[in-house]
């Protein structure tokens, strides 16, 4: 599947370079300008199949991830899904992931570079009473997710229409171009958007349907440009031993009712005590930086800027900040440029 798709992508323009992970995946089809403007006013199509897929089995399965991540796994149904964030047992982050129940496995979808560390850290807590199965099943599948307004109209030609209302992480089984498949809500960012996880045999001709229906093909750096854009945090850069979900403003992954799991009592005693020390936010800047360059008001350090990108002259990171050294709205400088913190549309931060 590998060879075939990637002889189709370079047909049409792609640029392959290796991931963190060694693998060559395309970072630019010679297009990123139209395939940023197709996630805002059509559709594109971002090949994720370097990104990790597990699948736990087992009758435990649902009480095992419940137990090993920040969301409350067990009050989720076949058909559901939600994200949920891995952490340490002092509950710093390990990776943002996505978990599909469906009705006999759950599958989740993992940032590429923690897919064997995640491997390793689940199989360490699975014991020998569990009912529970751990499995790397990337290769035998293709990712890809769809991003824009468009997506609906682009999986109504496929005669999809159940998922069109539905919540983040909903999922079924569809056919398009005679090839089963399963689509979830969600696109990985905060744009309108549909994920969908295919057989590697079919990856290729839901590849053309797709295109042929509209969607513009978008490489890797279009997705990192867009991920700061948006907020998203990434391993190795915003999540990392240094911070925890709460920080990271993951709050939508976090369940405070759950009961014991890993990392909960520290995470619990944050939210209890007002405890949260620094936060992750969007820095608009006037110049160009590096991402860990220190941030800085009134020549103190108060931060580090994480991530940083920029189109057409726009300068845009992401950075965490001491919570008493002030959120939206604050002017800071990154390095010697002049910046401001914004909000980014991925991450909340209550109120504290």
């Amino acid at each position: 599947m590998t060879s075939e798709l990637q002889n189709l992508q370079a047909s049409i323009g792609a640029i392959f370079a290796d991931s963190k992970t060694g693998e060559a995946i395309p970072i630019s089809f010679n297009n990123d300008v139209e395939a940023i403007t197709a996630t805002k006013q059509g559709v594109a199509i971002y090949d994720r199949s370097h990104w990790g897929l597990l699948k736990i089995s087992g009758a435990d399965r649902l009480r095992f991830l419940h137990n090993q991540s920040t969301n409350s796994i067990q009050s989720f149904k076949p058909g559901e899904g939600c994200d949920t964030v891995l952490v340490t047992s002092t509950a710093r982050t390990i990776d943002l992931a996505t978990a599909l129940i469906t009705e006999d496995a759950i599958l989740l979808l993992v940032s590429p570079n923690r897919r064997q560390q995640l491997m390793q850290w689940l199989d360490r807590y699975i014991f020998p009473m569990d009912q529970v199965e751990l499995q790397d099943i990337t290769h035998d599948y293709a990712v890809f997710s769809l991003l824009g307004p468009d997506s609906p109209q682009v999986i109504n030609k496929f005669g999809i229409i159940d998922l069109q209302q539905q919540p983040y992480g909903s999922h079924q089984l569809v056919e398009i171009a005679g090839s089963s498949l399963r689509i979830a809500v969600g696109s990985g960012l905060n744009t309108v958007g549909y994920t969908l996880i295919i057989p590697a045999s079919v990856a290729v001709s839901v590849w053309q349907v797709l295109s042929q229906a509209g969607a513009v093909p978008l490489g890797e750096t279009v997705w990192q440009h867009l991920r700061v854009l948006a907020g998203r945090p990434a391993p190795d850069q915003e999540l990392t031993e240094d911070y925890n979900p709460l920080e990271a403003g993951l709050w939508q992954t976090l369940s405070f009712d759950k009961g014991c799991y890993i990392g909960q009592e520290t995470i619990t005693r944050l939210n209890t005590y007002k405890g949260v020390k620094q936060k992750l936010w969007g820095i608009r800047l006037k110049a160009s930086v590096v991402a860990g360059t220190p941030i800085l008001i009134d020549d103190v350090k108060v931060g580090k800027l994480t991530s940083y990108t920029n189109s057409d002259g726009e300068h845009f990171g992401l950075g965490y900040i001491r919570t008493k050294a002030g959120g939206v709205g604050s002017k800071v400088k990154v390095g010697e440029v002049e910046a401001e913190v914004v909000d980014v549309p991925f991450l909340t931060h209550p109120p504290l």
